[in-house]
């Protein structure tokens, strides 16, 4: 649990560099617009991929998607960053029809984006913390 022995709670978070994927604004029919993100995560000494779903809920992290992301072009920008993802769990799926899966059952890795420590858009560093200076 967390330092706070009445939290009623655990903290599950992951740190993690990558690159970020379909970067977009979410507006649903009910509810508050908000960041959504796919992250490609580097492991081992390979640089092997995790992938993850996220949607950015730090405020902080919200702030950086709104300056920096806002006009973000899938295949055209290069962005990768440091960041804490939180919540993590796995949502079953069924993919759809006009993929070579279609019918078959596929897991999607999600999170929530609680904090960017690194952010570097194209060739340029946008946003680092102390801790990463």
């Amino acid at each position: 649990m967390s330092g706070n022995n009445n939290a009623q709670y655990f903290d599950l978070h992951t740190h993690a560099f990558g690159f970020f994927n379909r970067v977009r604004k979410v507006v649903p029919k009910k509810g508050e617009p908000f960041w959504a993100v796919d992250i490609s995560a580097c492991r081992g000494d390979a640089g092997e991929k995790t992938y993850f779903d996220c949607n950015v809920v730090g405020k902080e992290a919200i702030a950086l998607f709104e300056q920096h992301l806002a006009n973000f072009e899938q295949g055209k920008d290069v962005v990768t960053a440091s960041l804490v993802i939180g919540d993590l769990r796995v949502e079953q799926f069924t993919y759809k029809s006009g993929t070579k899966k279609a019918g078959q059952p596929g897991v999607s890795l999600k999170g929530r984006v609680l904090r960017i420590k690194y952010l570097k858009v194209n060739d340029t560093v946008v946003f680092k913390t102390e801790s990463e200076a």
